[in-house]
């Protein structure tokens, strides 16, 4: 129980460290969906220590808030960036388009 606590003191301060550094938004949003679901569970572990349900309303407003706050801060990231500042996925090991770029480079 207080190892649980302690963890979750530990993820909420690492997350509320990340969302002031950033340095993107996209790390603030990630760090923002880190904290509200940390505190999800420690609603849903006062839930289960303390036998009630009272806070399930508050936990449902809280994951909602958080999966409609990540689909806005995408789909605004998207806009402006747009989906080639992503660039393709490569599987680990495999050569991405920076490693082609550099082997052209020594070619010539």
């Amino acid at each position: 129980m207080i190892g649980g606590g302690t963890a979750l003191t530990i993820t909420l301060i690492a997350a509320l460290i990340r969302a002031i550094i950033g340095p993107t938004v996209l790390d603030r949003m990630i760090a923002s969906d880190v904290f509200l679901t940390t505190v999800v569970l420690g609603l849903g572990g006062d839930m289960v220590i303390r036998q009630h349900t009272d806070s399930i309303t508050l936990m449902t407003a809280i994951a909602a808030t958080a999966v409609f706050g990540t689909i806005t801060v995408a789909r605004h990231v998207h806009r402006t960036d747009g989906p080639e500042s992503v660039g393709p996925i490569t599987q680990p090991g495999e050569p991405g388009p920076e490693d082609a770029a550099h082997a052209t480079e020594e070619a010539r």
